[in-house]
């Protein structure tokens, strides 16, 4: 009687903290077990709302934005990264930002990250691959990392001159969209996850990439009692399948961590499939075994993430590899709209105010940046632009609806390409040329995007096997050698008029 009492009481004088705690972590019908409302629990979540707390007077006189990039694979992520940074330190090449154009940014610096706990983002060692005299690029992400970079600004408007310089400070939250496909998982149980993934492995699209594991699969008893090496089996037919649907170009892969395990690796949490429910699940089977296994991937590695990186973000930016996808077949297109409807979906798009740090984070922006448009000629951008808006038109328009400012944008991050036009045909074809990744220098004419993007999503939503009018092309190019002028960062493509959008109105 007298716990119980405590308990209630506990709740009574920190109703902050739980309503901090129920807004981000969306579990469904799945409420906090009573081990998370024990004294330490408690104790630590107090913490964290006093921690929480002071950050935010701090930020009232120095304030911080928080950028999230991420995006799915092959997306560029390291890339923008660097040459953000390159291009915030050295703002030559920043004429679409309105503060540099202003001359109103009197220095930017890097400082020491903020979060002890989180690896660096490696600027410097990214740097040098892109721009030493035999670039190239690169490592990708395979886990969080983050960088701050500090801005030092004069005031604008008309009180400006009865104002001092501010400082404002940029933090960016790199993770891998492997780790963002992950989020959905929260809101689905077992079953659920396990229905919509063994149909999708059975479509069409993906059937003869999960042959091995659905082989695998079909040969065992799902009634039988948990064996553990029948477990591990099914779990790496299961992963080989996931990284093959990765290399043939779709973008719909959870969970996340089967494919960037780090110390995870061959961990209960990391050993579990997909499996059809049993019209009795009893306790012992293999199947229940999978579920204990699925909700302690979820509560031990998605919900951390969650907590404590994610839900901190107010500004995001989601690169994709869009030109990949068109390029692997309508079937890898639908994947991909698939896929970003369903992440998005997890993100708290909205205004912040000054509760927000105790209260939860919501997203105030969030670009949507088709990458690798140096593939293209300019007069094909805005057709790409146009996809990435119909690709994501239902989640855009749903965080619309919440509050927060999105768009659309086709750029490339470091430009590796110059435009140049031939004759083909007796006829004049505008081209893109650079250097392959195996040292050929080539001018290459990828394809004509449609002007109408339904003439691409129609027959993705329809499960074509290919396109019926035209192929598309791509590329892998190296990065250029690149030559800066004094004061210059990287060549790129609308990474200016990017950074206005994402927070050139903090500035």
């Amino acid at each position: 009687m007298h716990s119980s009492s405590g308990r209630q009481s506990a709740r009574r004088k920190y109703p902050v903290d739980q309503t901090f705690l129920n807004s981000y972590i969306r579990t469904g019908a799945h409420g906090p077990s009573e081990d998370d409302l024990g004294i330490a629990n408690i104790a630590d979540r107090i913490a964290r709302v006093f921690d929480d707390t002071k950050a935010g007077a701090r930020e009232m006189t120095e304030p911080v934005i928080k950028l999230g990039v991420t995006g799915l694979s092959r997306s560029g992520k390291t890339v923008f990264i660097t040459s953000l940074v390159a291009n915030l330190l050295d703002r030559g090449r920043m004429s679409q930002l309105q503060p540099a154009a202003e001359g109103r940014i009197i220095a930017a610096f890097l400082q020491p990250q903020p979060d002890d706990t989180v690896p660096r983002f490696e600027y410097e060692t990214h740097l040098a691959a892109l721009t030493g005299s035999a670039p190239h690029w690169p490592t990708s992400t395979r886990s969080i990392s983050q960088l701050r970079l500090s801005l030092r600004l004069r005031p604008a408007g008309m009180l400006a001159s009865m104002r001092g310089a501010k400082t404002i400070h940029l933090d960016i939250v790199d993770y891998p969209g492997e780790w963002l496909l992950d989020l959905p998982l929260l809101n689905q149980s077992y079953a659920e996850w396990s229905d919509k993934t063994l149909q999708q492995a059975r479509s069409n699209a993906r059937a003869s990439l999960a042959e091995g594991w659905l082989a695998l699969l079909e040969a065992g008893d799902i009634t039988a009692a948990h064996d553990e090496p029948a477990a591990q089996s099914l779990a790496k037919a299961f992963t080989q399948y996931l990284h093959k649907s990765r290399e043939a170009g779709y973008s719909g892969f959870a969970p996340g961590r089967f494919l960037l395990p780090g110390d995870l690796q061959g961990s209960p949490a990391l050993t579990f499939a997909p499996l059809p429910r049993p019209e009795k699940p009893r306790q012992g089977m293999l199947y229940t075994e999978f579920q204990r296994r699925y909700e302690s991937y979820k509560k031990h590695v998605v919900k951390p993430f969650f907590r404590n990186h994610f839900a901190k973000i107010d500004r995001q930016i989601v690169l994709v590899d869009a030109l990949g996808a068109i390029h692997a077949g309508p079937q890898a297109v639908e994947d991909l709209r698939s896929a970003m409807a369903d992440v998005l979906t997890c993100f708290r798009p909205g205004k912040n105010h000054w509760l927000s740090d105790i209260t939860g984070k919501k997203v105030e922006k969030i670009l949507f940046a088709a990458t690798k448009a140096d593939h293209l000629h300019h007069t094909q951008h805005p057709q790409l632009t146009a996809i990435m808006e119909a690709l994501l038109r239902d989640a855009k328009d749903r965080a619309d609806f919440h509050g927060a400012t999105t768009q659309a944008m086709s750029i490339a991050a470091l430009r590796a390409t110059v435009e140049q036009r031939v004759t083909h045909d007796g006829s004049p074809l505008d081209c893109v040329r650079g250097v392959t990744a195996d040292g050929k220098e080539i001018a290459m004419h990828p394809g004509d995007l449609p002007d109408d993007p339904a003439h691409l999503l129609t027959p993705a939503r329809q499960g074509a096997a290919k396109w019926l009018d035209a192929e598309f092309d791509t590329v892998q190019f190296a990065p250029p050698v690149v030559i800066r002028k004094r004061g210059d960062g990287l060549p790129h493509i609308r990474l200016d008029k990017a950074t206005q959008f994402l927070i050139g109105d903090k500035l």
